[in-house]
């Protein structure tokens, strides 16, 4: 239920967005830059950190709209609830093991993230640049998790299938054009 009474109880971020256009237009910039941008980490790696990141911190609304955007990008069926359950033990790829127990930690404890946790995304075979890129990623989900929560926003499956979909084939400058109309 949305906290903001001028919008409807069942308001969506992208309704949101629409009330808000100036902050928004800025942060979805910021969403396409993070999340499209060249990187290490192809979209559905990013957006699979997203879902991750958003499922630790049990946003429901963000978790859902970016697994099922992890999904349509090539990301398995059921990997983000495996890797939830049970990181060590999911089928999640060997490399991004790594990243995951990195962000993830980054998200439950930042205080408590050490050289060695960095030590062993770089074993991985990542570089620098894709430690810095999933941080961004982490850090821009909590972001989104406190902001969703905190103005009560949540959607059914349904939708966020429907939103899903338009981030994968629109990415968020996609999503920023949505302000415009």
């Amino acid at each position: 239920m949305s906290y903001l009474g001028s919008l409807p109880t069942d308001a969506t971020l992208l309704q949101v967005f629409q009330k808000f256009p100036a902050p928004a237009s800025k942060l979805l910039d910021f969403h396409e830059l993070v999340m499209r941008a060249p990187s290490a980490f192809g979209p559905g790696e990013r957006e699979l950190i997203a879902a991750y990141v958003s499922g630790v911190n049990d946003c429901q609304y963000c978790h859902g709209v970016h697994t099922v955007t992890a999904e349509a990008f090539g990301v398995p069926e059921g990997l983000l609830t495996a890797a939830l359950a049970d990181l060590d033990s999911s089928p999640v790829e060997d490399r991004m093991k790594p990243v995951l127990a990195y962000v993830g930690k980054l998200t439950r404890t930042p205080s408590r993230v050490t050289e060695e946790d960095a030590a062993a995304v770089l074993a991985a075979g990542w570089d620098e640049a894709a430690l810095h890129d999933a941080v961004l990623v982490c850090a821009l989900f909590n972001f989104m998790n406190r902001m969703v929560e905190g103005l009560g926003i949540r959607a059914d499956a349904g939708y966020a299938k429907t939103s899903g979909v338009r981030l994968k084939e629109g990415g968020y400058a996609g999503l920023a054009r949505l302000l415009e109309s």
